[in-house]
Protein backbone atom coordinates (compact mmCIF):
# COMPACT_ATOMS: atom_id res chain seq x y z
CA UNK A 1 0.00 0.00 0.00
CA UNK A 2 1.01 3.41 -0.48
CA UNK A 3 0.14 6.73 1.21
CA UNK A 4 -0.06 9.38 -1.01
CA UNK A 5 -0.16 13.38 0.14
CA UNK A 6 -1.96 15.42 -2.31
CA UNK A 7 -1.27 19.03 -0.82
CA UNK A 8 -2.21 22.24 -2.07
CA UNK A 9 0.59 24.43 -2.08
CA UNK A 10 4.07 24.47 -3.18
CA UNK A 11 7.60 26.51 -1.97
CA UNK A 12 6.97 25.44 1.72
CA UNK A 13 9.29 27.08 4.08
CA UNK A 14 12.43 24.28 5.07
CA UNK A 15 11.07 23.63 8.28
CA UNK A 16 7.84 22.21 6.73
CA UNK A 17 9.56 20.45 4.24
CA UNK A 18 12.21 18.61 6.82
CA UNK A 19 9.31 17.96 9.22
CA UNK A 20 7.19 16.57 6.84
CA UNK A 21 10.41 14.15 5.01
CA UNK A 22 11.53 13.02 8.66
CA UNK A 23 8.17 10.98 8.96
CA UNK A 24 7.85 10.16 5.36
CA UNK A 25 11.63 8.99 5.55
CA UNK A 26 10.88 6.37 8.97
CA UNK A 27 7.59 4.85 6.80
CA UNK A 28 8.39 1.43 5.71
CA UNK A 29 8.71 0.73 2.03
CA UNK A 30 5.45 -1.59 2.26
CA UNK A 31 3.25 1.75 3.79
CA UNK A 32 5.70 4.46 2.11
CA UNK A 33 4.36 7.75 1.99
CA UNK A 34 4.33 10.22 -0.85
CA UNK A 35 3.75 13.81 -1.19
CA UNK A 36 2.36 15.57 -4.67
CA UNK A 37 2.44 18.90 -4.53
CA UNK A 38 -0.77 20.76 -6.02
CA UNK A 39 -0.67 24.41 -7.23
CA UNK A 40 -2.75 26.50 -5.67
CA UNK A 41 -5.53 28.23 -7.97
CA UNK A 42 -4.83 31.43 -9.20
CA UNK A 43 -6.24 34.39 -5.96
CA UNK A 44 -6.81 38.11 -6.56
CA UNK A 45 -9.51 40.49 -5.94
CA UNK A 46 -10.70 40.32 -9.64
CA UNK A 47 -11.05 36.70 -9.12
CA UNK A 48 -13.17 34.66 -6.79
CA UNK A 49 -12.43 31.92 -4.21
CA UNK A 50 -14.51 29.85 -6.01
CA UNK A 51 -12.59 29.78 -9.06
CA UNK A 52 -9.51 29.71 -7.17
CA UNK A 53 -10.54 25.79 -5.37
CA UNK A 54 -12.41 24.68 -9.16
CA UNK A 55 -8.94 24.73 -10.20
CA UNK A 56 -7.19 23.48 -7.12
CA UNK A 57 -10.61 20.38 -7.52
CA UNK A 58 -9.34 19.92 -11.06
CA UNK A 59 -5.86 19.52 -10.37
CA UNK A 60 -6.14 16.89 -7.35
CA UNK A 61 -8.65 15.12 -9.58
CA UNK A 62 -6.22 14.97 -12.07
CA UNK A 63 -3.38 13.59 -9.04
CA UNK A 64 -6.45 11.25 -8.32
CA UNK A 65 -5.64 7.56 -9.60
CA UNK A 66 -8.89 5.39 -9.94
CA UNK A 67 -7.70 2.61 -6.98
CA UNK A 68 -7.36 5.49 -4.43
CA UNK A 69 -9.29 4.81 -1.60
CA UNK A 70 -9.58 9.12 -1.29
CA UNK A 71 -9.82 11.02 1.88
CA UNK A 72 -10.42 14.76 2.67
CA UNK A 73 -8.75 16.42 5.55
CA UNK A 74 -11.44 18.45 7.02
CA UNK A 75 -12.46 20.46 9.87
CA UNK A 76 -16.08 18.97 9.81
CA UNK A 77 -14.61 15.25 8.82
CA UNK A 78 -14.31 12.79 11.71
CA UNK A 79 -11.64 13.18 14.37
CA UNK A 80 -9.92 10.34 15.07
CA UNK A 81 -7.22 9.43 17.89
CA UNK A 82 -4.56 7.79 17.37
CA UNK A 83 -5.11 4.71 17.93
CA UNK A 84 -8.45 4.92 15.94
CA UNK A 85 -6.37 6.07 12.71
CA UNK A 86 -4.13 2.75 13.63
CA UNK A 87 -7.24 1.18 13.22
CA UNK A 88 -8.05 2.93 10.06
CA UNK A 89 -4.42 2.13 8.96
CA UNK A 90 -4.49 -1.24 9.43
CA UNK A 91 -8.06 -1.27 7.96
CA UNK A 92 -6.38 -0.05 4.42
CA UNK A 93 -3.47 -2.29 4.67
CA UNK A 94 -5.90 -4.88 4.29
CA UNK A 95 -7.86 -3.92 1.57
CA UNK A 96 -4.74 -3.63 -0.28
CA UNK A 97 -5.55 -0.35 -2.61
CA UNK A 98 -3.33 2.72 -2.18
CA UNK A 99 -4.52 5.87 0.28
CA UNK A 100 -4.99 9.39 -1.11
CA UNK A 101 -5.21 11.79 1.55
CA UNK A 102 -6.68 15.33 0.25
CA UNK A 103 -5.19 18.72 1.93
CA UNK A 104 -6.94 21.57 0.61
CA UNK A 105 -5.93 25.48 -0.39
CA UNK A 106 -6.45 28.34 1.92
CA UNK A 107 -10.56 27.99 1.09
CA UNK A 108 -10.65 24.15 1.78
CA UNK A 109 -12.02 21.91 -0.40
CA UNK A 110 -14.00 22.26 -3.46
CA UNK A 111 -17.44 20.63 -1.91
CA UNK A 112 -17.81 18.56 -5.80
CA UNK A 113 -14.16 17.24 -4.50
CA UNK A 114 -15.56 16.41 -0.86
CA UNK A 115 -18.35 14.50 -2.32
CA UNK A 116 -15.57 12.04 -4.11
CA UNK A 117 -14.20 11.17 -0.76
CA UNK A 118 -14.98 7.79 1.03
CA UNK A 119 -14.20 9.69 4.09
CA UNK A 120 -13.24 12.54 5.72
CA UNK A 121 -11.02 12.79 8.66
CA UNK A 122 -10.64 16.19 11.09
CA UNK A 123 -7.70 16.65 12.60
CA UNK A 124 -8.94 19.56 15.10
CA UNK A 125 -11.56 21.63 15.66
CA UNK A 126 -9.05 24.37 15.21
CA UNK A 127 -8.02 26.27 12.07
CA UNK A 128 -4.23 25.26 11.03
CA UNK A 129 -2.01 26.40 8.48
CA UNK A 130 -2.03 23.93 5.76
CA UNK A 131 1.70 24.04 5.59
CA UNK A 132 1.65 22.61 9.40
CA UNK A 133 -0.71 19.85 8.07
CA UNK A 134 1.61 18.35 5.99
CA UNK A 135 3.73 17.83 9.44
CA UNK A 136 1.06 16.47 11.18
CA UNK A 137 -0.77 14.28 8.70
CA UNK A 138 3.14 12.55 8.33
CA UNK A 139 3.63 12.36 12.37
CA UNK A 140 0.66 10.54 13.10
CA UNK A 141 0.32 8.01 10.14
CA UNK A 142 3.97 7.57 11.40
CA UNK A 143 2.72 7.21 14.81
CA UNK A 144 -0.19 4.85 13.62
CA UNK A 145 2.31 2.69 12.18
CA UNK A 146 3.98 1.84 15.31
CA UNK A 147 0.99 1.05 16.70
CA UNK A 148 0.57 -1.48 14.81
CA UNK A 149 3.73 -2.82 14.78
CA UNK A 150 3.90 -2.38 18.66
CA UNK A 151 6.92 -0.35 18.46
CA UNK A 152 7.67 1.83 21.50
CA UNK A 153 8.05 5.38 19.73
CA UNK A 154 3.93 5.48 20.55
CA UNK A 155 4.21 5.35 24.75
Amino acid sequence: MKLRLLAVGNKMPAWVTEGYQEYARRMPADCALELVEISPGHRSKSSSKEKAMQQEAEALLRAIRPQDHLIALDVLGKPWSTEQLSEQLGQWRMAGGDVALIIGGPDGISPELLAKAKQRWSLSNLTLPHPLVRVVVAEQLYRAWTLLQGHPYHK
